[in-house]
C-alpha cells in the first residue's frame, strides 16, 4: 500500500512595524507546528517597515533555516490583500494559514483548525470570536462595537452563514485560496469579509473554530477610520455583486 504523503502548511505573515512581536509569534508558530508534528513554512511579507522588522526577520531565518522562514519583502505598504497574493506565490504547502503577526491570534489553535479540516475535508476553516468558547480581550467598548457592528451589517445584508466575518485567522486548501484570491476585489480591512462571502458564493465548505482574540501588546493597531468606511462600501458593493 502506498504511504500517504504528509500535508504541508504555509503560513502567510504580512508585517509592518512588528519588530517586537515577530520573534515571539514565530517562536510560538514553530513550537506549535513541531508539537503537532506538522510540516510547515512561514512566509514573511514585510512592507518596508521603517522599524527594522525585516532585519529581525533575517535573524529569524538564520536561526530557524530558510526552509522554514521564507522572506518575501516589498518596497512599501501596499495592502493586506496584495500581501497575501505576494506571499502565496511562494507557498509550497498544501494548505495556507493566515493570522496576524501582532500575537492577537495564538498559534495554539492551529491544531484545532487542522483537526476540523481533516475530519470533514473542509475547504476553509475560520477562527471565530463570536461562537461559544470564543472571545475578545483587551478591546475597549468602542472597538468591540465596531467589530460586532461590522459583522452584523454583513450578516444581515449578505447572509454568509459565518459568525465572524472580519476575523483574519484562517486555514484554506491552497487551490481554494488561490481561486478565492482571484475572485476577491477588496484589498484592505474588507478583504477578510469578502473572501468568506466569495467562498460561500462559490460553494466551498467552511468550518469554524472558537478562538480567543487578545489585543496587541506591542505597536499600534493598523485599523483606522478609512478602513471602517471602506468596509461599509465593500458590504454595499458585495450586495450587488453576489
Amino acid at each position: 500500500m502506498k504511504k500517504q504523503q504528509r500535508s504541508k502548511y504555509s503560513v502567510l505573515l504580512p508585517t509592518y512595524n512588528e519588530r517586537d512581536n515577530l520573534p515571539v509569534i514565530v517562536w510560538l508558530l514553530v513550537n506549535e507546528f513541531n508539537r503537532a508534528n506538522l510540516d510547515f513554512e512561514i512566509i514573511i511579507v514585510d512592507d518596508g517597515s521603517p522599524d527594522g522588522t525585516l532585519e529581525v526577520a533575517k535573524q529569524l531565518q538564520n536561526l530557524y533555516g530558510n526552509d522554514k522562514i521564507v522572506l518575501r519583502p516589498r518596497a512599501g505598504k501596499l495592502g493586506l490583500g496584495t500581501a497575501y497574493v505576494h506571499g502565496a506565490q511562494s507557498a509550497t504547502g498544501d494548505f495556507i494559514i493566515i493570522l496576524d503577526a501582532d500575537m492577537s491570534h495564538h498559534p495554539k489553535f492551529i491544531a484545532d483548525f487542522v483537526r476540523l479540516q481533516q475530519s470533514k475535508d473542509l475547504d476553509v476553516v475560520t477562527g471565530t470570536r463570536y461562537a461559544h468558547g470564543g472571545g475578545v480581550y483587551g478591546w475597549n467598548l468602542k472597538r468591540k462595537l465596531v467589530s460586532r457592528g461590522a459583522n452584523y451589517l454583513a450578516s444581515i445584508m449578505l447572509w454568509p452563514n459565518v459568525s465572524d466575518l472580519t476575523g483574519s485567522f484562517r486555514l484554506y486548501k491552497k487551490d481554494v485560496f488561490e481561486k478565492l484570491i482571484a475572485a476577491t476585489k477588496s484589498k484592505g480591512y474588507v478583504f477578510q469579509m469578502e473572501i468568506i462571502v466569495r467562498a460561500r458564493q462559490l460553494g466551498y465548505s467552511i468550518g469554524e473554530v472558537p478562538i480567543t482574540f487578545v489585543d496587541r501588546v506591542y505597536g499600534q493597531s493598523k485599523m483606522g477610520g478609512d478602513e471602517i468606511v471602506s468596509y461599509a462600501k465593500g458590504v454595499w458593493n458585495l450586495l450587488w455583486d453576489t
